[in-house]
Parts: C-alpha cells; structure tokens; sequence
C-alpha cells in the first residue's frame, strides 16, 4: 500500500521516513520527493508498505503528529484511474 506524507521538513531524508514507519512493519520503500533542478525537498514524500493492515495502523498513528518540528500530515495514496 502507498502512502503519502506532506508537510515535512526540508531536512527529512528517505532514512528518516523509513524509521518513522518501520516500527509498524516492513517498508519496502520511502522517499522524500525532490525538485528536480535544486535537489531540496519538495515537503513530500512517499512510503511503501507491502501489508494493508501495517500501512493502515502507520496512517492513524502518524498523521497530525510532529516530525522535525513540523505537524505531518499522513493518508493513503491514491492514483487516479488509469495511472
């Protein structure tokens, strides 16, 4: 299951992400977004989780909590039809 997070600090990395959310299972991946031009965040990022039910309880334990200073706001990803 994908799941999105925004709001988060210029100087979260893709190791910060996965230890905020490998205490509720595996991570298959995380990444901060970055622009493309400047390498800087782009206050987004996003987490793989292969097991619903972990990424689930990680989307209620997380969002609205604080991460480097700033409140994170975490939910589901989802693609539009057709992506």
């Amino acid at each position: 299951m994908n799941i999105q997070v925004y709001n988060l600090s210029r100087n979260t990395s893709d190791a910060d992400l996965r230890k905020l959310f490998s205490p509720y299972g595996v991570v298959d991946s995380a990444e901060v977004m970055r622009d493309k031009l400047n390498g800087r965040s782009k206050g987004n990022g996003i987490i793989d989780m292969p097991v619903e039910r972990d990424a689930r309880q990680a989307i209620v334990a997380l969002d609205q909590t604080l991460m480097d200073g700033k409140k994170i706001s975490v939910s589901e990803l989802r693609l539009p039809p057709n992506w």
